[in-house]
């Protein structure tokens, strides 16, 4: 799954997130001033211990003047293949167009139809319908947020005609004779969702498997199996806000099948093969050279970060356990023996946008992902869904918050973070209260 595809200089980012927002609620009595700023990420610390190596990755990038497909792109590519557990890596210039070439690659078009999550960035949901294609929206696990394979099996069963035999079975919308070729998963907020069960709906059925991994590198199943990796395409993306951030947009697809390698390789660049011979029409897809640079710079220290996400995360969960068993506060559920790489640390909460006041009033940066299902979104007003048809993502888009988890952060951010969310709380009436 990818947040926002355009870039911008880190400061913006910073800006973005550490934003204030209007006066909190009258119910709630207002915080003390900021005793210091927690945003919801910080990228400058990042490049301060990095700066020199990526400094100097750029600057031979520029002496060699190999801007496009370079050595570095080509580095990338098989270091991602290692690192995730695939055979290929075909570099591109966005998540969001990780996610098209993917679906291009397989022939989804027109007269085809995706099954994907509704409780996901909007890339997911709209490189399927820039196809021609038709979204297919189920609803999600009401504890990971991923797409749910038993809503997936009961929308099949119920709204689908399947015909044919073995490999030519075929899955049929019933009310617009549309043939459903893949389901997209998006492994949310950096959670593998649960991909055994997909792969079995997929290999009985004949549909094809697309990862949206846009926020999971680094994220393990319960076997060892990385993000990307499980199904036919994996796709991830390298926006500066993901935990292996670009200094701009960039992304990449994985996969161990090299007839789809090589067609992802040829429509990456127009569908041309050889030089000025097109038997596909692609597109221009192609991953900048110094992208690329930065990229393994920073590869290599992607674990370490990791490992920091991953202790603040334990560390916000033991602070906001009295909250969680007073039924204020819902910290992210982690599938036991799996690797969350914690993209965000979302918390669910009823009273989430006073919360969200709150914590800006103290300084504290938060963000919404996200406040608007996709099903309910005005540009998909034409597939004819309205409100109450997927009710966990729906219930989900009016409770969920992300908290600042970045790797940076120390241990008294994140204690001022659990402090104010404790404060609210307790200084929070109850509307039974005030009209008492």
């Amino acid at each position: 799954m990818v947040f926002g595809e355009t870039a911008r200089p880190n400061r913006d980012i910073r800006l973005r997130c550490a934003f204030l927002l209007p006066q909190v609620s009258p119910l709630t009595t207002p915080p003390p001033p900021p005793a210091m700023k927690v945003p919801l990420l910080d990228l400058t610390q990042q490049y301060e211990k990095i700066a020199a190596e990526v400094q100097a990755a750029i600057g031979r990038v520029c002496a060699s003047q190999q801007f496009i497909l370079g050595p570095q792109v080509r580095e990338l590519e098989l270091r991602m293949a290692r690192y995730t557990g695939c055979e290929h890596g075909v570099g591109v210039s966005s998540g969001t167009d990780a996610l098209l070439l993917g679906l291009m690659a397989l022939g989804i078009g027109p007269g085809d139809a995706v099954i994907t999550s509704a409780f996901t960035f909007f890339a997911t949901a709209g490189t399927i319908a820039r196809l021609g294609a038709r979204p297919v929206f189920c609803d999600i696990d009401s504890e990971t947020f991923n797409l749910s394979p038993a809503r997936v099996e009961a929308f099949i069963a119920r709204d689908c005609e399947v015909r044919g035999e073995g490999a030519e079975r075929q899955v049929i919308l019933r009310r617009t004779g549309e043939r459903v070729r893949a389901i997209m998963p998006v492994h949310l907020y950096g959670q593998v969702c649960d991909m055994d069960a997909f792969m079995e709906i997929a290999g009985r059925l004949s549909l094809h498997i697309i990862e949206d991994a846009a926020q999971a590198i680094g994220a393990q199943d319960r076997k060892g199996r990385m993000a990307g990796a499980i199904g036919h395409i994996g796709c991830f993306s390298f926006f500066p806000t993901k935990n292996l951030g670009a200094f701009g947009d960039a992304g990449l697809c994985t996969t161990s099948d090299p007839a789809l390698a090589e067609r992802m390789r040829v429509l990456r660049v127009h569908g041309m093969e050889p030089k000025y011979h097109h038997s596909l029409i692609g597109g221009n897809f192609r991953l900048d050279e110094i992208q690329a640079a930065v990229l393994n710079v920073k590869l290599g220290a992607l674990d370490g970060w990791m490992t920091a996400r991953d202790a603040h995360a334990r560390q916000y969960t033991r602070r906001l356990s009295a909250m969680r068993g007073a039924g204020k506060v819902a910290t992210p559920v982690q599938i036991p023996g799996v690797r969350h790489v914690w993209n965000q640390y979302v918390i669910r909460v009823q009273r989430r946008d006073e919360l969200r006041q709150y914590l800006a009033a103290a300084g504290i940066g938060t963000e919404i992902y996200y406040p608007i299902p996709l099903h309910l979104q005005k540009c998909f007003a034409y597939l004819g869904h309205g409100p109450g048809e997927l009710p966990e993502s729906e219930r989900a888009s009016s409770e969920v918050l992300a908290l600042p988890v970045f790797p940076e952060l120390s241990p008294a951010q994140i204690d001022h973070v659990a402090g104010t969310i404790e404060r609210f709380f307790a200084s929070a009436a109850s509307p039974s209260q005030q009209t008492a």
